[in-house]
């Protein structure tokens, strides 16, 4: 036994030698495929010696002798609390960086570019040796994985993904007046865009109200919801009690006129504006919004929430059918209490003591004798509920003549409305129903909430119960003029410029400052798709004002000390999380905008243009310089396939991802810690054109986001913030594309009414930035454009051209003005046909259109262009403005 002053020098002891062994320091050896010459040795938190004899320093230089082995000792920081030491490794042709703590014989650095591996002193194996060990374990990256895997598909996708069922939301299109529906189909709430309606009735909670088909919670859930025809917004409900069986259709209307394009009135963008969450006014648009508001809201009429529930009875013996009519209902377990309603029996309408109705209801076509009912059915029987709900209270008369309305006449009104909407836009021929409906679907969705004044006037394009903002609401502008609705969009641009400040800054949400940027890009790409020169002409001045604004900001960073760390870069906030950075995000938007803009003014102002190209181009240099900075002292990581790839940060004066926390912080935010790096980080550079997707940076970024910060390929927490799928489509990456598309959109979307939320946790539903994005992603799967070449097809499933298949477009629209293809699969699928038109005279000088065989059989001929096999592709050079090929396996 040890005494108590025994035990106490022991723990000292103990301490001491765990004290030595945090600070001891390691010894490490750099190898070389080719012998190493020269470069430098540096170490952050930490210090560097060629053996313990000597003096420790910050940085060593490798001598300008051959050597095949280098070997040198790292003494980490003292402070045990330290951040990770990291080292960093420069040449004449090659720089990386590593985290100390990560240098493991058992699964040593191998940099296979650069020909140089980083391992324990200890081991000593030769390079070869080691590349040999490594490749003997015959790993594969997770793109590898996905390459060599068969294709994805929607039902792979749905078997190993979530399932997201979430509201629906109902309304009529440019008129925040809407209802959301719970996706149990017995409570909804109206609502203004995306604020709650307080009623005077109910001041102390938002408006609420229940209804009831059906004997109520259960064991089983047999509820299934869908929309009409698939797209349409109208709202269907079955449900099996049983022998009873419940059909529910719901949808809105107008109180008293037709819905029609003309009775169409909507609400004022700036009072919709206000309605949205996160929304920014100066002053005097805060004024502005204040005087309009009163008149705006106290509309002629009210939209109006149409429900009817019927039952059957399809058993043999009579059975109940049961009904519950509107009434008020708590907002949560937790609000305060209603206040008292009366149902009137003689009329059907139930009522405030104010006086106001707030429903009226029919059952089997009379006015609805008490607030629940139940029938007996005969086998065979139905029974009919009907209930015309306003978005706000209405007087008694009002409630009268909308009690006489006829439910059959007013659905027939709907479905023709958003028909002739459906009609007006370019269709897209998909061998998939269930995609099929969700473009359909989706187009109706962006409508929905795309509020303003009809016939004319500027138009929000709203995200969900969010506000417009210039990076979010781009893809759903873009997919306007995708599918040929140039003055929606053009409406839409409208919102930013009407909004813009004297200054010429954008923004409109939540402190948000790449607007700018994104907002002059969207417009770039109005121009690509219109070459509209009037609509240039009256919005130049406004151009000119914003891409000045970048300039001018980006002059304010040109200072010295920041030299490959941010020069020449903005600084600010890029989404919700308060990083007011020099990001790369914030800055290949900026680049992005500025190069837009220097396209559409080309012609109409050229000296200006060249002014606003010099800034972009010095703009892209910069970002280019810093990011190949940040790069070299950012920690290398390991990848699958046993090699390690360089990384990158978000932003400037950080090592690597933040998620790493190889410089420390708190980075967990919106449900995941891979936010930051995924949703907001570098790999935009690639879309931004700021980065090739096929030069080395492209690569390795890509590769660093595959393996860090994705799972089945899609992104955490909001997948369609990450521009991935776009960057494998142009390396010609069709599986990873696939896998991309099929697994966020099975996932985040309702699989019963294809509606989109925003996360995989609740937040909002009906989100349209992320719709907008899956259309997009879905637009460029089918046809997409790269310099003066149209490609056709390059990232269509193999099973779209399975026999007597057919896959193309109508009426769509690209930088080359309209188009129209055609790809009809003979009934054995040996020949496929496609036929191609783009009538505009500003047609491509190329087309290439990818036709994958669906057992990845090569074509045994082809007729109309020449046949690339390796890309299972057919070029038609030349291309006059028609063709027709015709490719035979």
């Amino acid at each position: 036994m040890f005494s108590r002053w025994e035990k106490l020098g022991l723990g000292l002891l103990c301490s001491l030698v765990l004290t030595f062994s945090a600070i001891a320091e390691s010894r490490v050896a750099l190898l070389g495929e080719t012998p190493v010459r020269g470069g430098e040795l540096r170490v952050d938190r930490g210090y560097l010696r060629w053996n313990e004899s000597e003096r420790a320093e910050k940085t060593l230089q490798l001598s300008e002798a051959l050597r095949q082995r280098v070997e040198f000792s790292v003494v980490p920081d003292a402070d045990r609390r330290a951040l990770p030491t990291v080292v960093t490794f420069e040449s004449e042709t090659t720089a990386f960086s590593f985290v100390l703590s990560e240098v493991d014989s058992r699964h040593p650095i191998f940099l296979p570019e650069d020909g140089l591996v980083v391992t324990q002193a200890s081991d000593q194996r030769s390079y070869a040796e080691i590349v040999q060990a490594i490749r003997a374990r015959k790993g594969l990256t997770k793109l590898e994985k996905i390459a060599a895997a068969p294709e994805a598909t929607f039902e792979s996708a749905v078997k190993n993904g979530r399932e997201m069922k979430v509201q629906t939301w109902l309304g009529l299109s440019r008129d925040i007046r809407l209802f959301r529906i719970d996706r149990h189909l017995e409570s909804f709430q109206p609502k203004f865009a995306g604020y709650d309606v307080t009623l005077r009735e109910i001041p102390r909670q938002p408006a609420t109200f229940a209804f009831q088909f059906g004997r109520g919670w259960g064991a089983r859930d047999t509820l299934r919801r869908s929309l009409d025809d698939g797209i349409l917004p109208v709202l269907n409900g079955e449900m099996e009690d049983e022998d009873v069986h419940y059909a529910a259709t719901l949808f809105t209307s107008l109180e008293s006129k037709p819905l029609t394009n003309e009775t169409l009135r909507g609400t004022d963008f700036l009072v919709a504006d206000a309605f949205g969450h996160g929304h920014m006014f100066t002053p005097a648009q805060a004024e502005t919004e204040k005087s309009k508001r009163e008149a705006e809201l106290a509309v002629e009429e009210e939209v109006v929430l149409c429900i009817r529930v019927v039952a059957t009875n399809r058993g043999s013996s009579p059975k109940y059918a049961v009904f519950k009519t509107v009434t008020p209902s708590l907002a949560t377990p937790v609000s305060p209490r209603l206040p008292d309603w009366t149902f009137d029996p003689d009329k059907g309408m139930g009522g405030f003591a104010s006086g106001r109705v707030f429903a009226v209801s029919r059952f089997n076509g009379e006015p609805m004798r008490a607030e629940e009912v139940s029938l007996l059915l005969q086998p065979g029987e139905q029974a009919v509920f009907e209930c015309f709900v306003p978005h706000r209270p209405i007087p008694r008369d009002r409630a009268f003549r909308l009690s006489t309305q006829s439910f059959d006449e007013r659905l027939r009104e709907v479905r023709e409305f958003w028909g002739k909407r459906l009609a007006s836009a370019a269709t897209w021929k998909l061998p998939e129903s269930r995609i099929r409906d969700m473009v359909r679907a989706g187009i109706l969705h962006l409508d929905l909430i795309t509020y303003g004044r009809e016939p004319e006037g500027v138009l929000l394009p709203a995200i969900g119960l969010y506000t417009a903002i210039g990076s979010e609401s781009a893809p759903i502008i873009q997919f306007f003029d995708s599918i040929g609705w140039h003055g929606v969009a053009e409406r839409a641009i409208d919102f930013f410029l009407e909004k813009q400040r004297e200054d010429g800054f954008m923004q409109n949400f939540n402190g948000y400052m790449l607007e700018t940027g994104a907002v002059l890009w969207t417009m770039g790409e109005h121009y690509r798709y219109t070459k509209n020169d009037s609509w240039l002409a009256r919005v130049h001045p406004k151009v000119t004002k914003a891409w000045t604004f970048i300039r001018d900001w980006r002059a304010r960073n040109l200072q010295p000390d920041l030299q490959g760390n941010g020069y020449g870069m903005l600084d600010g906030k890029t989404a919700d999380p308060d990083d007011p950075f020099r990001s790369f995000m914030l800055n290949g938007y900026a680049y992005l905008g500025l190069a837009r803009t220097a396209e559409m003014l080309k012609d109409h102002a050229p000296e200006e243009a060249a002014q606003c190209r010099e800034v972009a181009e010095l703009l892209k240099g910069d970002i280019r310089a810093t990011l190949e900075a940040m790069m070299k002292r950012s920690p290398v990581i390991p990848l699958g396939n046993g090699a390690w790839g360089r990384s990158a940060p978000p932003w400037t004066s950080y090592r690597g991802p933040v998620m790493l926390h190889a410089d420390g912080g708190r980075w967990f935010t919106h449900g995941t810690m891979t936010a930051r790096d995924s949703l907001l980080g570098p790999l935009y550079l690639v879309y931004q054109e700021v980065v090739s997707p096929h030069e080395r940076m492209g690569r390795e970024l890509l590769e660093m986001h595959s393996e860090l910060m994705l799972r089945d390929n899609v992104a955490f927490s909001q997948p369609y913030y990450s521009r991935h799928p776009w960057v494998h489509l142009r390396r010609g990456e069709v599986k990873a594309f696939l896998q991309a598309w099929y697994g966020a959109m099975s996932t985040l979307a309702d699989p019963e009414t294809h509606t989109f939320e925003e996360h995989y946790f609740p937040a909002t539903a009906h989100k349209t930035h992320e719709e907008a994005w899956f259309l997009m992603e879905t637009r460029w799967m089918l046809y997409l454009e790269q310099d003066q070449t149209l490609k056709l097809m390059s990232g269509i499933p193999r099973s779209y051209l399975r026999p007597g298949a057919e896959v193309g477009v109508s009426g769509a629209r690209t930088y080359f003005g309209a188009l129209d293809f055609t790809a009809t699969v003979s009934s054995d699928g040996n020949e496929v046909r496609v036929r191609i038109a783009c009538p505009d005279s500003r047609r491509p000088e190329k087309v290439w259109i990818r036709v994958p065989h669906p057992q990845e059989s090569k074509a045994r001929s082809v007729q109309g262009g020449s046949y690339l096999p390796d890309d299972e592709a057919v070029l038609v050079d030349a291309f006059s403005g028609k063709a027709e090929i015709v490719v035979r396996f």
